[in-house]
């Protein structure tokens, strides 16, 4: 079942979130398919809507003096759908971990087949003291979803991604306003367009398949500047030959961003790409 994001709560509560979309021009590059950063907002939207569905959206939160902040998250393209497909969106949670609530997703193309998946880690923090909260007090009352699976165990999703001593510095970004979001910092999707920016487009646009794993570590407030470090890494997973109806190995770039005034990490990533 669709569900109504205009209307979250319309059709009472849901155990997977659910929802179209038409991939248009501004969801794609000059491949004609479907970006990373895209994939994000998608996933950002289905877990609002579905917090909302489930009482434990925004407001909800914030009468309690409580917010979710999005800490690890990683994103499985397996394959990129083109221009103009309907594609589903469908977004669910699935109890926690340690201090990490866990929040899956998946994308299915126009033929109901999976083309991506991830997987996701949240803190519950106390607005006022800005302290994590354990998080089984409100994943308990929501619905556990253990049989549905998106990334597997040997994909390892959502992960502290390594600390790098050999990254160089690429170039610099200033947060500013199309940057922000309604809390007043960087939104997690705009991490991601940075990424690819600095990357550029050799690499991204004959991407087939790719994968981000990404660790956001501290708030980029507006007009912080950020230095965007990266190096290619030898992918230490990658089997010794290509898979099915790849051409090649992964190239793997590993990135950390760093505010320039103390040199603070305020994300770290890895992007695998295969063309």
């Amino acid at each position: 079942m669709n569900c109504d994001p205009s209307n979250p709560k319309g059709s009472g509560i849901v155990d997977v979130w659910q929802e179209n979309a038409v991939l248009r021009f501004g969801a794609i590059d000059r491949s004609d398919k479907l970006t990373l950063d895209v994939v994000f907002q998608f996933f950002q939207e289905a877990a609002i809507s579905h917090a909302e569905n489930l009482g434990v959206g925004r407001e909800d939160m914030a009468k309690a003096g409580q917010g979710w902040i999005l800490s690890r998250i990683t994103v499985f393209m397996k394959k990129r759908p083109k221009y103009g497909e309907t594609v589903t969106i469908r977004s669910w949670p699935q109890g926690w971990e340690k201090l990490f609530a866990i929040r899956n997703y998946e994308i299915k193309d126009k033929d109901n087949v999976p083309v991506v998946s991830a997987r996701s880690a949240w803190i519950i923090v106390d607005i006022e003291k800005r302290r994590p909260l354990r998080p089984q007090a409100i994943m308990d009352n929501m619905p556990q979803n253990k049989e549905l699976i998106s990334l597997t165990p040997e994909e390892n999703g959502a992960v502290a991604v390594t600390q790098r001593d050999n990254l160089v510095k690429i170039t610099e970004r200033k947060a500013l306003y199309s940057d922000l979001d309604y809390n007043g910092h960087v939104n997690n999707a705009r991490y991601v367009q940075w990424i690819e920016d600095a990357l550029g487009i050799q690499y991204l646009e004959k991407a087939e398949k790719m994968r981000l794993d990404i660790n956001y570590l501290n708030e980029i407030l507006e007009n912080e500047d950020i230095e965007i470090f990266s190096a290619k890494i030898d992918d230490e997973s990658a089997s010794q030959k290509p898979e099915p109806g790849q051409s090649e190995l992964p190239v793997t770039f590993a990135f950390e961003g760093r505010k320039k005034e103390n040199s603070q990490a305020a994300f770290r990533a890895e992007l695998k790409l295969w063309s």
